[in-house]
């Protein structure tokens, strides 16, 4: 059974005079190359990329053999994205695994879960989770000291599951492939990660005069997983992102991203919408 094709609704959007900036640590781009140079005397090392009100970001480095407390978050999904190195993940109900660069991993609310770098050198990982997401342990485990809290004894009741085609883990060597057709890795009531990949020699042509589109209620971020992206947002110059670099637009705030480079590429699209609005500029 076909679906109807939708009817474009046109509105009146509103749009700040002035237009948004980017309040740290959040900016137009981080430059992975910078990161690993600003910290490469430190093979355990914690950067944040990303905060404001729908998400929360840190690229973290863990030398070899370092563990993480088991632990779990009470109300919210949490995702990674490896760079490189390889992380054992173990997360409850499913069996162990060590994870290597491209594979995208993620575990429901009230699911323990723990990582350990493997191997013999470090692990970097993007790690995002909802904005003001707290950590709990469980009752076996011993709490890392939080400032200003102190951890008491609670019972508690249910757990996440992966459901709306989240699973545990998607390896984006098998989309490059074409083995893994699946394109949305997180589908959830507080967040959404869409893989976009695609040929830039196959993308229709565009003018300075298309602006993209923008977005009423959510920042957007992404996290570029294969080649070169070339991003115009807002009154910026256009520039390009690497793999690994990770790029951020205010919400209200045009921003059109494209294929960049002559090879496949592709980018991670985070927000905090499942149906996020797409405000577009209408035709002449």
């Amino acid at each position: 059974m076909l679906c109807a094709q939708q009817t474009p609704t046109f509105a009146w959007a509103p749009l700040p005079v002035q237009p948004a900036t980017w309040v740290a640590p959040n900016k137009p781009i981080w430059k992975l190359a910078d990161l690993l140079a600003q910290h490469k005397d430190q093979q355990s090392w914690s950067e944040t990329v990303v905060s404001d009100s729908q998400l929360h970001a840190d690229y973290i480095s863990m030398a070899p053999g370092t563990k993480t407390p088991r632990q779990f978050h009470p109300d919210n999904r949490a995702w990674w994205i490896v760079q490189d190195g390889q992380i054992r993940f173990n997360i409850e109900g499913q069996e162990s695994f060590v994870a290597t660069k491209g594979y995208l991993v993620q575990v429901p609310y009230r699911t323990v879960f723990s990582m350990e770098t493997v191997g013999d050198k470090p692990s970097l990982r993007l790690e995002v989770n909802i904005a003001g997401a707290k950590t709990m342990y469980p009752i076996d485990e011993t709490p890392t000291p939080k400032p200003g809290f102190n951890f008491v004894k609670v019972r508690i009741e249910g757990k996440g599951k992966y459901d709306q085609g989240n699973k545990p883990y998607i390896d984006f060597n098998a989309v490059v492939a074409g083995t893994e057709k699946q394109r949305r890795f997180i589908a959830d009531d507080r967040a959404v990660a869409n893989i976009i990949i695609g040929d830039p020699k196959k993308q229709a042509p565009v003018t300075d005069a298309n602006w993209g589109h923008f977005h009423e209620e959510s920042p957007e971020f992404w996290i570029i997983l294969l080649g070169k992206m070339e991003y115009k947002i807002g009154s910026l110059p256009i520039f390009v992102a690497d793999q690994g670099d990770i790029v951020y637009a205010p919400a209200q705030t045009w921003h059109r991203a494209r294929f960049g480079g002559t090879e496949l590429a592709c980018r991670l699209a985070m927000n905090g919408y499942q149906d996020l609005l797409h405000d577009y500029q209408p035709p002449e």
